[in-house]
């Protein structure tokens, strides 16, 4: 098995799981013992976010998930946030 480096002979015993998935950001990182997700810094009330890391802050910002709610919001302030009423005509019809 050769000698007990950090090398090939050490990867046989690796079998304990330090990080598992983080509640909040769904990847693996969320650390056991430390109970805190290294990503995104749960149970931090704040999104764990560093300014030497633009591409991380790129990779994770608003507009690369599904964005369910604000995906309408800029079409509803275009209308006044209207809701319960029908929308006016655009064009006035030609009264015969």
């Amino acid at each position: 098995m050769g000698k007990a480096g950090k090398g090939t002979g050490s990867f046989g015993k690796r079998r304990n799981k330090t990080h598992t998935l983080c509640r909040r950001c769904g990847s693996r990182s969320y650390h056991i013992q430390k109970s805190t997700c290294s990503s995104c810094g749960y149970p931090a009330a704040r999104i764990r976010k560093y300014n030497w890391s633009v591409k991380a802050i790129r990779r994770k910002t608003t507009g690369t998930g599904r964005m369910r709610y604000l995906k309408t919001v800029n079409r509803r302030f275009k209308n006044g946030f209207r809701e319960g009423v029908t929308a006016p005509a655009k064009h006035a019809t030609p009264s015969a």
